[in-house]
């Protein structure tokens, strides 16, 4: 008998060779019914796959993130199999699962697969899953796989093979189809009710240009054919959403070739909405204790040398920019704490000083691949709202949740309302990969999850996930659409004080390591717009929207009162244009509504002789005709209900 530990602390004795599904059954019929995969000792396998020594046991359903990735590379396997009985030697790269399905890399030889193979593939697939295929799990030697895979004469997986280890390395079969894969699967194919191919793109093998451009294929499959069909629904409404056609539509932002690839171009209009983002932190930041600093684009390559991001971002950086001098290198800046490593260590410092507290919107430079160059949210010049706190051991915890408050003050004021704070902790069984005491890690690591507990935030660990200099919390956001985003970051660090030989008088008199905190709130301004443009599908809150009012005059007889009234509410100080287009007042107002402009305030005949405005709401209509005194009234009201949405809204 052995005993089996499950997620709520009981243990039961099952015989020797007990599987994930027969414990499922054991507890209920439903469960063995619905149970994917399985946990054994943090490992993930199949749920046929026989235990033979006492385990912590999880079970996994569909509802479980392990559950849904079992599913998805189980079904990138029934994909490759289907291409391969449609396209006979089709060579096959990798197929993960991803967060919202699946891909595999393929090489067609000199097919070219276009959109419309894509239904003929998805047909396969389907009569495959339903056919209910088992997948089998089979040891086998490193000699036998690769005459397997010579046989076939696919290089790609023995390029993959060269990289295992002699009795680790393992097949699965299903149907007919052979693949080289540590698993886990399904249990048999027939779980999987729908399939869509959502796109075909070109993938370099092994994310390296110069080597050959395979075939990617992006899927997604379900359970259920109505959770595929809510599935594409969301993303009709995210492509709507996408930040790439807002920010064109909204004159915010845009991208040129001249420049450079992934250089974007801030518009006024985006302008002004960055520095509206920016003085807002830039206020919280004052009033905690930040002291605003700014450091060079560039910097000696010899920075970067001893703060180890050379050696890191080296291959992803700009080529070094050299100079007359001989011998002589810059870079553009990859990170900006090198930088406020030095600021630090401008004079001495003593326990009293601390914490010093440095914050910055520094723009930083990174190569990224072309491929992965996506709008704002990946590109190779971004600015962080970076701030770096030098301070004590004991001070860390304190310093952990004066941050958490920034965080979920952004969250708050900008809407941000479902999010989840993910704690990085060290891989328990590889401590060699980090730096650091023990001593400090435990501390770092039981200050974050004691800050996160005061906090009462919602919160997963993750083993394994910290940084090689310390632990970490990341805040994944989800957006109107249930998409996850990782939003703000804070980083305890004992590397780059240890690295610069940061030091801080202590009260013993003696010299000590001050611990060094990484923190950036909205991570980048550029990520973070994008984000929040497609949260709020460019409805920005009405303090941060560039465009906050528009006069629609109904004709150009009414041009001079307009003047006045705009003249009136820029006194105000509130952001007002006027569409004297010779239009027809119908096209002013949905070309307004076009715009996302939040108040419309339309001026006729009737409005000169009464002094008033016609005041309509974006999505509302129209409001009522008002006074321009009483206007500003409402307006000021609504600017402060948009700073605080726990309010109700103005009722129209």
């Amino acid at each position: 008998m052995i005993q089996i530990t499950l997620p709520d602390k009981s243990v039961r004795e099952f015989p020797e060779g007990i599987t994930g599904h027969e414990i499922a059954k054991n507890i209920s019929e439903g469960l063995a019914r619905d149970v994917l995969s399985i946990s054994v000792n943090g490992e993930v396998w199949e749920i046929n796959r026989p235990i033979h020594n006492n385990a912590d046991v999880q079970l996994f359903t569909w509802k479980d993130l392990e559950g849904k990735a079992t599913f998805w590379h189980s079904s990138a396997h029934i994909l490759a199999e289907a291409v391969e009985s449609l396209y006979p030697g089709a060579k096959f790269g990798i197929g993960p699962a991803i967060e919202n399905g699946f891909y595999y890399d393929i090489d067609f030889g000199d097919r070219v697969i276009s959109p419309d193979d894509l239904e003929k593939i998805e047909n396969q697939f389907m009569t495959l899953a339903r056919s209910g295929e088992t997948f089998l799990r089979k040891d086998i030697s490193k000699a036998d796989a690769i005459a397997y895979f010579t046989d076939k004469g696919d290089e790609y997986k023995l390029e993959l093979l060269e990289g295992l280890e002699d009795g680790n390395i393992t097949f699965y079969h299903s149907g007919n189809f052979v693949d080289l894969c540590r698993g886990p699967h399904i249990p048999d194919s027939s779980v999987i009710k729908a399939v869509k191919i959502l796109n075909i793109a070109g993938a370099y093998w092994r994310g390296d240009e110069k080597r050959k451009m395979l075939t990617r294929l992006y899927a997604i499959t379900f359970p259920k054919q109505k959770e595929l069909t809510e599935y594409l629904e969301k993303l009709e409404e995210a492509k709507k959403r996408d930040h790439r056609k807002l920010g064109q539509q909204m004159e915010l932002f845009a991208f040129s070739d001249k420049v450079g690839m992934g250089l974007p171009l801030w518009l006024p209009k985006g302008t002004a909405l960055r520095e509206r983002l920016e003085k807002f932190l830039r206020k919280v930041q004052v009033e905690e204790g930040y002291e605003p600093v700014i450091t060079p684009h560039i910097a000696k390559k010899e920075l970067y040398v001893c703060s180890g991001h050379y050696e890191k971002y080296g291959k992803d950086s700009f080529q070094p920019i050299q100079t007359p001098q001989e011998g002589e290198e810059f870079f553009l800046k990859p990170m900006n704490c090198p930088h406020h490593c030095e600021i630090y260590k401008f004079k001495p410092r003593s326990y009293r000083d601390l914490p010093v507290r440095f914050s910055e919107f520094g723009t930083v430079y990174r190569y990224e691949q072309s491929g992965e160059l996506h709008g704002l949210t990946r590109v190779r010049g971004f600015t962080q709202d970076d701030a770096h706190i030098f301070c004590t051991p004991d001070q860390v915890k304190g310093e952990f949740l004066k941050v958490i408050d920034i965080v979920l003050l952004i969250f708050k004021t900008l809407g941000f309302e479902e999010y989840v704070a993910q704690i990085s902790l060290r891989d328990p069984n590889n401590r060699e990969k980090y730096i650091g005491a023990d001593e400090l890690w435990e501390k770092a690591e039981s200050a974050i999850q004691e800050a996160c507990l005061e906090k009462q935030l919602p919160t997963v660990t993750v083993y394994g996930e910290a940084a090689f200099y310390g632990p970490k919390l990341d805040f994944m956001v989800r957006d109107a659409l249930g998409r996850k985003w990782q939003l703000g970051t804070i980083q305890v660090d004992y590397n780059l004080p240890d690295r610069f030989e940061l030091e801080y008088t202590g009260a013993d008199n003696q010299k000590h390591r001050p611990v060094m905190i990484h923190r950036a709130p909205f991570g980048s301004l550029e990520r973070f717009i994008a984000v929040l443009l497609e949260h709020t599908a460019g409805d920005f809150p009405l303090w941060l929207i560039p465009d906050q009012v528009i006069l629609l005059p109904v004709s150009e007889r009414f041009s001079e009162y307009t003047k006045k009234v705009a003249d009136m509410l820029k006194i105000s100080d509130i952001r007002t244009l006027i569409d004297d287009r010779s239009e027809k007042i119908g096209r002013k107002i949905r070309d307004a509504e076009v715009g996302k402009i939040p108040m419309m305030l339309i001026i006729g005949e009737k409005e000169i002789e009464t002094e008033t405005v016609s005041v309509r709401r974006h999505k509302s209509g129209d409001v009522g005709v008002m006074k321009l005194s009483e206007f500003v009234e409402y307006f000021r009201e609504a600017e402060m209900i948009s700073r605080n949405p726990e309010e109700k809204l103005l009722d129209a």
